[in-house]
């Protein structure tokens, strides 16, 4: 145990030296990846409230099954709610759906209008409502091959829409995160080879004493995690401030932007994934980086 300590004592003293002689370069790298962990977290956000918007739009997206002529809504009813994602059926009779209709109009006679038709013209129908918006596509056309039912429509494009820019904001974000961590890797891979040329002497005296290359550099690469927590750490305050900004402006907007705000939050559980996901790229880059600096050094 004791040794455990001393080891661990002598790796933090290391590092935190290392860190200390880093100077400048130090921002230069933690700021970059800051800048890449940021642009990470929000396409993450973006990612998820997208996909959130989806299905909160899909929800409400209603589904319109017209029944052929001599077919009532009601005796359909719990076949098309035993439909899967299916999480309810309101069912409209054509008497209904007239007077609707006639109303509308600014018919006020409706018995001289249906006189003049010869009869109801409509026909029953059956609002059907999607669990989210990946279902509707299938519950249409489960509905279009039942018996009993003429036409089936639903409209699409806004969830189409939406999907679309989702997809088309993963590929951009891929894209542009590719391109900053390469950049993040390059700086911290240079800061890294700065610091182990400053402390060359130190090496030469370590070598020769016996110590390993492992005990030597370990050092080293440990700077480059702390790099990448310390990015994650602000681009973590930086979007918690932006996310924080935002809510408070969207609350005092009107009805739809306060609906747009609620499927901007994050729930508990992308609260608690994002962060972790932001340290463990942080880590992930600032070991890249420095395993290549060490790399060129250790195979001497």
């Amino acid at each position: 145990m004791l040794k455990f300590i001393t080891k661990s004592d002598y790796l933090l003293r290391e590092t935190l030296l290392g860190l200390r002689r880093g100077g400048w370069m130090n921002w230069a790298a933690i700021s970059t990846i800051t800048v890449l962990l940021f642009l990470f977290g929000i396409s993450l956000q973006s990612t998820w409230q997208l996909e959130r918007l989806l299905n909160q739009f899909g929800s409400q997206l209603e589904v319109s099954a017209y029944l052929q002529s001599g077919f009532q809504a009601s005796d359909m009813q719990p076949a098309v709610a035993a439909i899967p994602n299916v999480v309810a059926v309101t069912p409209v009779t054509k008497e209904e759906a007239w007077a609707v209709l006639v109303k509308d109009l600014g018919v006020s006679d409706i018995e001289g209008a249906t006189e003049q038709l010869k009869g109801n013209p409509l026909v029953d129908e059956l609002k059907v409502k999607a669990r989210d918006s990946e279902a509707v596509p299938e519950i249409a056309t489960q509905l279009q091959q039942m018996e009993g039912v003429d036409e089936v429509r639903y409209v699409d494009e806004a969830v189409t829409r939406l999907a679309q820019l989702n997809d088309g904001l993963r590929w951009a974000s891929a894209f542009v995160i590719a391109i900053l961590t390469l950049t993040a890797t390059a700086v911290i891979t240079t800061t890294i080879r700065l610091i182990v040329l400053a402390r060359r002497r130190e090496i030469e005296v370590m070598q020769l004493v016996g110590a390993t290359r492992i005990w030597i550099y370990l050092p080293f690469i440990l700077q480059g995690a702390a790099f990448g927590i310390a990015g994650a750490v602000v681009a973590w305050a930086l979007l918690s401030g932006v996310q924080k900004f935002l809510m408070e402006v969207a609350s005092q907007q009107a009805d739809f932007i306060q609906f747009l705000a609620q499927g901007l939050s994050l729930t508990s559980r992308q609260l608690l994934l994002l962060p972790a996901a932001l340290i463990g790229l942080g880590t992930l880059v600032g070991l890249m980086g420095s395993l290549l600096a060490v790399r060129k050094f250790s195979l001497r």
